[in-house]
């Protein structure tokens, strides 16, 4: 079972250094089917000024075995590595990673927008499909999605900003566009404001004393429990320290389990089951 507040690790603060020109990277952890086991497999996208990068790790499950690793790095300059195959063995099963980014878009985030693809191959079956060029995946490896679909249980991010923070979530299977904006330093109490698809769904007045708490809204009639904790940004010195968001789609059997009113404290701590999205939003003023 995945523990998602636990798996997340931010940056430090010399990590966070001349952050204009340090790596960014975001983080995607599926459950998928691989060598005839459930295994976690988390793939990472990172970026700097010279070269894009995607490692894949694909979990062990014994003491014996080893961590599976395949990294596939595209530098900006050069075309052949942008369309590759790779294999490795988890225990005693051959696993194909095939990609194509020879016409992949990429904006200011680590992994690409579209034009791409990247097929995990297990047991004569696509096991995990990254991209939107499906297609051109099963056309080349030559081999059926899997019976058992892949399941996104969590995505980890930092991203950086002075007042403003954008970036993507999952609701329902579908990516929304997720804002975090927080007042001025000096002007009256701190406010943070939460906007999902330009809607706000959570405003915060008060920050000095509501800087760490939960909520739960309705987005597209769907339950979010939305967590934040932003103590840092108010207490540290500049850079210090990161804002932490979670937001976590809420089923019945959760909502009823920690009741809507739970605490942040006790709720981080338990095991998060389903998906979740973990981000350290760090203010680079």
């Amino acid at each position: 079972m995945f523990s998602g507040a636990e798996g997340a690790k931010p940056l430090t603060k010399d990590q966070t250094t001349n952050k204009a020109a340090a790596q960014s990277s975001v983080t995607f952890i599926y459950e998928a089917k691989v060598a005839e086991s459930c295994r976690n497999v988390t793939v990472t996208w990172s970026k700097n000024l010279m070269n894009y990068s995607l490692c894949i790790n694909v979990e062990s499950l014994s003491d014996n075995e080893n961590q599976y690793t395949c990294k596939i790095d595209m530098k900006t300059w050069q075309f052949w590595g942008r369309k590759g195959l790779k294999s490795f063995d988890v225990g005693d099963k051959r696993v194909d990673v095939f990609w194509d980014f020879r016409q992949a878009k990429f904006s200011t985030n680590p992994e690409p927008t579209s034009d791409y693809y990247v097929a995990i191959v297990s047991d004569e079956e696509v096991v995990l499909l990254l991209g939107d060029l499906a297609k051109d995946a099963y056309k080349r490896t030559r081999k059926p999605p899997s019976l058992q679909e892949p399941t996104l249980l969590c995505k980890k991010e930092n991203v950086y900003g002075k007042r403003l923070f954008c970036t993507k979530t999952m609701l329902d299977r579908k990516e929304h566009d997720l804002t975090i904006e927080n007042s001025p330093s000096g002007h009256g109490d701190p406010e943070l404001w939460i906007s999902i698809d330009g809607f706000e769904v959570i405003h915060i007045m008060n920050l000095n004393w509501r800087f760490r708490g939960n909520e739960t809204v309705k987005v597209k009639d769907v339950p979010l429990q939305i967590f934040w904790d932003v103590h840092d940004w108010l207490f540290s010195s500049p850079g210090a320290g990161n804002g932490l968001f979670i937001l976590k789609p809420e089923t019945v059997e959760s909502a009823a389990k920690h009741g809507r009113n739970s605490s942040i404290g006790s709720d981080i701590g338990d095991e998060i089951t389903g998906f979740c999205h973990i981000i350290y939003a760090w203010r680079t003023d």
